[in-house]
């Protein structure tokens, strides 16, 4: 059985969680890891250990998920903002071996519609202060990567998520249903 590794980037606030969230939902036989999600830790620390721990977590799971039978599409997203994280990723996974496709994605916005819902993250307290700044500062690093973008400026998670799963990353992408 062929299988397909999606993996989202994009900056903070852009929609990940949310499309992949979707995505799954969209996928038969599909589990969604979020990069978040290993690195959940009171108080943060970005370290050389730590983000050396929380690779190897995401790859431990992300190969745990290829190789297991009752899944068909493993999801993941995070920040990944350098080609140089999108390679570590996938660093060790058993690609070859689970004849797994992988299908890597960046997510954008307009700088406007970005800042906007970062800045309601921080007004209900789910991002700090200083959020708004960071996700701006990476938005032009995902139009550097190799990797097709969709502007989800304007879109329903529903709607970036049919775009990532049809592979339609350009504004004539199929509509949604």
């Amino acid at each position: 059985m062929s299988k397909t590794l999606y993996l989202i980037g994009g900056p903070m606030g852009v929609g990940k969680t949310t499309a992949c969230r979707e995505l799954n939902r969209m996928l038969p036989r599909s589990v969604f890891l979020d990069g978040d999600w290993c690195w959940q830790a009171d108080p943060f620390q970005v370290t050389e250990e730590t983000k050396a721990m929380v690779l190897d977590n995401i790859r431990h799971l992300l190969g745990n998920f290829l190789r297991c039978s009752a899944y068909e599409h493993v999801v993941f997203c995070w920040v990944m903002h350098e080609q140089a994280i999108v390679d570590a990723v996938l660093d060790g996974l058993p690609l070859a071996a689970c004849e797994a496709q992988v299908r890597h994605v960046s997510l954008v916005a307009s700088e406007d519609a970005l800042r906007e819902r970062v800045e309601r993250d921080i007004e209900e307290g789910r991002r700090d202060a200083d959020a708004a700044a960071r996700a701006l500062a990476y938005l032009p690093r995902y139009r550097s990567l190799d990797a097709p973008m969709v502007d989800t400026t304007g879109l329903s998670p529903h709607e970036v998520a049919r775009r990532i799963a049809f592979g339609a990353t350009s504004p004539d992408a199929p509509p949604a249903r």
